[in-house]
């Protein structure tokens, strides 16, 4: 049986998180309403995500129409694939402007959708868009709508990887081999289970227990031993794992997930001064998500006066550091000094764009506000001697089209998973205050 070919209308929406998203409907076809292009011409300009989106999809769409009119149809991916159209009409039998009283974008796109599905009664034509009010508003006018799919995680409750397992009943001998040999072979405990690389585990036996971690290069699993970094002493196993991988030369990669207060770019932080004299640079960066979605030019002052409360959190977390130590201290002297000479830089993630990392440890906050395309720009940025770490919340996301499945930080923890370049540890104990912890658990 013939499955259905079915037409599906993108948003602007569905075009910025993934430029080339067109591609990703396997034999149905794509409409690109005009407004859509309209929208991404203002986009054009600038060097934000949306705008190298927008100016890569219309150069994908200039270069598959060669000499073909954009109101024709056109293979998307060569032939058995689907074909892919601009429509210019928006003059439906239901008129979306005078239905919700206002002439605006969304709305135009609304009245392109429900135009093909007035001169294609034979086929499902499916509004695909990130806006869910868009979606709704769809659907209140009887016209199917979907989020856009390709990337999602399903479950991140019950399918995210966590990078952390607890054992119980451990044979006393391998909990006692570990501690007196610093590691045990992964089948003496794992018999014939393949464990994930870089995995941690905590191992029980009554009252005695060890932390360890898988190690891929030597197929041992070996004792993770509570270390202090910069002043930092991890406070409980989860935190232990996290500065395990953050400390390990040969982890590339680290993605440390939890709520606020579990210490995730403290413990970053304190791991990269802890390695200062193994990298020419530390970078600590975060991408700028403005109030009510509006650049950050609508902010009073100039462009530091602007940036300093999006970089202020990260700032507290070098204080705190700092504060560890007396003002005499060589610790405390050597962060100062590092902060004059641009050795530890706090900037704005886009201040990256563009360049290559060599030689760098780079601390991503707030990676949960980045799509997953902008998760890879940034690590394929990465030259030798780089190691980068991502840190986040995936519920707690400030981006109008992104949520806990969509969303950069989750994408990056559930492909990677089981590399041997890669280590993630999700955090769940918060260790900022008894206040803090009660918030998290009962508000």
């Amino acid at each position: 049986m013939l499955k259905e070919k079915k037409i599906f209308v993108l948003d602007t929406s569905v075009i910025i998180y993934d430029h080339m998203a067109a591609k990703s409907f396997k034999e149905h076809d794509v409409v690109i309403p005009i407004t859509v292009l309209e929208e991404l011409d203002n986009f054009k300009k600038g060097n934000d995500t949306k705008n190298f989106a927008a100016r890569e999809f219309t150069r994908y769409i200039d270069k598959i129409s060669d000499g073909n009119t954009l109101q024709d149809w056109i293979n998307i991916n060569g032939k058995g694939h689907g074909m892919i159209k601009i429509e210019m009409h928006q003059d439906s039998k239901i008129d979306a402007e005078k239905v919700f009283g206002e002439r605006k974008a969304d709305h135009r796109i609304l009245n392109t959708a429900l135009y093909v599905s007035d001169n294609f009664p034979d086929r499902k034509v499916v509004l695909v868009t990130k806006d869910i009010n868009l979606r709704i508003k769809a659907k209140s006018l009887n016209l199917n709508a979907e989020d856009y799919e390709t990337g999602k995680i399903k479950d991140v409750n019950e399918q995210l990887y966590t990078g952390r397992s607890e054992i119980s009943k451990v044979p006393s001998e391998l909990i006692n081999e570990i501690y007196e040999k610093g590691f045990c072979e992964s089948a003496a405990l794992l018999k014939k289970q393949k464990p994930k690389s870089n995995h941690f585990y905590v191992l029980k036996n009554g009252s005695k227990s060890v932390l360890a971690s898988y190690n891929p290069a030597k197929d041992v699993i070996e004792r993770v031993k509570k270390v202090t970094a910069f002043g930092i002493n991890p406070r409980n196993a989860e935190q232990a794992f996290a500065l395990d991988a953050i400390l390990n030369p040969a982890i590339k990669l680290v993605t440390l997930q939890g709520v606020a207060g579990t210490g995730k770019t403290l413990l970053s932080l304190a791991g990269a001064l802890e390695q200062r004299k193994d990298f020419h640079q530390i970078y600590l960066a975060r991408p700028i998500v403005p109030l009510s979605n509006k650049d950050i030019g609508y902010l009073p002052g100039d462009i530091k006066s602007k940036l300093n409360p999006y970089m202020e959190p990260l700032w507290d977390n070098l204080k705190y550091i700092k504060n560890q130590f007396n003002e005499r201290d060589r610790e405390y002297k050597q962060i100062t000094e590092m902060v004059e000479h641009e050795k530890l830089v706090v900037c704005p993630l886009a201040y990256i764009r563009g360049r290559s990392l060599s030689d760098v440890f780079f601390i991503v906050d707030e990676a949960q506000n980045l799509t997953p395309h902008e998760v890879k720009t940034v690590i394929s940025r990465a030259g030798q001697n780089t190691k980068i770490i991502f840190t986040g919340d995936i519920y707690q996301i400030d981006t109008p089209y992104l949520d806990s499945q969509s969303n950069g930080l989750s994408y990056l923890i559930d492909k990677l998973k089981d590399q041997n370049l890669y280590a993630h540890v999700t955090l769940e104990k918060g260790e900022r205050s008894e206040l803090a912890n009660l918030a998290n658990e009962f508000l």
